[in-house]
């Protein structure tokens, strides 16, 4: 298959998750909620408490992960659920299908970040952004990493008996490394710091994406024919 081919059906892939999210709004819905209901528990219970820069950045990233745990877990459970996996063994080869539902969690995530960051920045006091290039290089290689170690742990899960809590057990010792240094490189962002002092969290954060994308090169092929 040439490499037109290939990007042809990943693109066709991409283009109906988007339409059939378009259609349900399950994933969107799911995110969108979790998003503003953790915003209004951390109001409510910080109050008019002061809280450091470094806890407030920690918390910006729990938000992120557990609302990306809550939408993405259903990325292949949909093709289980709808009898469409047979479907998709048959049009198109399992690395498009990778690259297809990749790309169709980047996008999500990255509308999420957009939201939450926005929502963030106006209603937690405290928290403000002292050097944005470090900040917005930061959300980049932390949502590519997330939805590279998403969608393959969604593969895995799919293939599951019990799907519903196996995506948070996987996803969390899997994401771990990449959520501690974005949380650092928050933390930099926050304070100001010049983009070459961060350039050592933003090496682990490209390793990690390239490492994890890799990883799910290899597997995915094995993982979706068993």
């Amino acid at each position: 298959m040439s490499i037109f081919s290939s990007l042809s059906s990943t693109m066709g892939i991409l283009q109906k998750e988007i339409h059939s999210e378009l259609r349900t709004r399950y994933a969107l819905n799911a995110l969108l909620m979790f998003v503003v209901t953790t915003l209004s528990v951390i109001l409510f219970a910080v109050g008019s408490e002061s809280v450091s820069r470094e806890v407030l950045s920690g918390i910006l990233w729990i938000i992120i992960f557990f609302s990306a745990m809550s939408g993405l877990s259903r990325t292949f459970v949909t093709e289980e659920e709808r009898g469409t996996v047979m479907t998709l063994h048959l049009i198109a080869r399992p690395l498009t299908i990778y690259f297809g539902k990749f790309l169709y969690n980047f996008f999500l995530l990255s509308a999420l970040n957009v939201f939450t960051l926005i929502l963030y920045l106006l209603l937690i006091p405290g928290f403000s952004i002292g050097n944005y290039s470090v900040f917005i290089t930061a959300i980049i290689l932390g949502t590519f990493g997330l939805a590279s170690a998403s969608t393959i742990i969604a593969a895995i899960v799919a293939k599951a008996s019990t799907k519903g809590t196996l995506y948070p057990v996987l996803a969390f010792p899997i994401l771990l490394p990449l959520l501690l240094t974005l949380i650092n490189a928050t933390k930099l962002a926050v304070e100001g710091v010049v983009f070459s002092e961060a350039l050592g969290e933003f090496q682990v954060l490209i390793s990690y994406g390239i490492a994890i994308t890799a990883i799910s090169y290899l597997l995915f092929d094995y993982i979706w024919k068993e």
